[in-house]
């Protein structure tokens, strides 16, 4: 695949640049632009090593399941963020400096393997098979039958309370 990185065209094949994604949990006073100085810092690291920065999503505010302690206290918040990535496989070590960063709470680097995207996937006879099992339709259909279906129980449950009132009233009469 041919990639432009900001300055030129680069021939890169996935087995030269897997794809990584990079989640970095901020401290949770971190102001958005300190978090993107950071981020951006991330990418010129990627960049000048002729990885491609692909995707990056903000994930706002997360509760986290437990306490993370550090020097200027425990925070039970944070603001989460991933990029995606491909660089080369050594990007792991070479992003140990982020350990000192004393925005983070946490950073975790997980690589793709094997992973298949829409087209890819779809024309290989294994995909096709596979998307055949599927059922066919609209899902809307299934959520009409189910208040179809409501609505004829609402139905039985009105005439019984018809029948009920009836039986208390003929037995009150005698």
């Amino acid at each position: 695949m041919v990639y432009w990185v900001g300055f030129g065209f680069f021939n890169l094949t996935e087995k030269e640049m897997p794809l990584y994604d990079c989640m970095l949990l901020f401290k949770p006073h971190v102001q958005k632009e300190l978090s993107m100085d950071l981020i951006r810092r991330i990418g010129k690291h990627v960049c000048s090593r002729n990885g491609v920065l692909t995707e990056m999503k903000s994930f706002g505010t997360v509760q986290l399941g437990y306490g993370i302690r550090k020097l200027d206290g425990r925070y039970y918040q944070g603001q989460l963020m991933q990029m995606t990535m491909m660089a080369t496989p050594n990007i792991n070590k070479e992003l140990h400096y982020l350990n000192k960063e004393d925005r983070l709470l946490r950073w975790l680097l997980v690589k793709h393997r094997d992973t298949k995207d829409g087209l890819e996937f779809l024309s290989e006879e294994d995909g096709n098979l596979e998307l055949s099992k599927l059922p066919r339709g609209n899902i809307f259909d299934d959520l009409d039958k189910d208040e179809d279906d409501d609505e004829d129980e609402d139905d039985e449950d009105e005439d019984d309370e018809d029948d009920d009132d009836e039986n208390q009233e003929n037995s009150g009469e005698h």
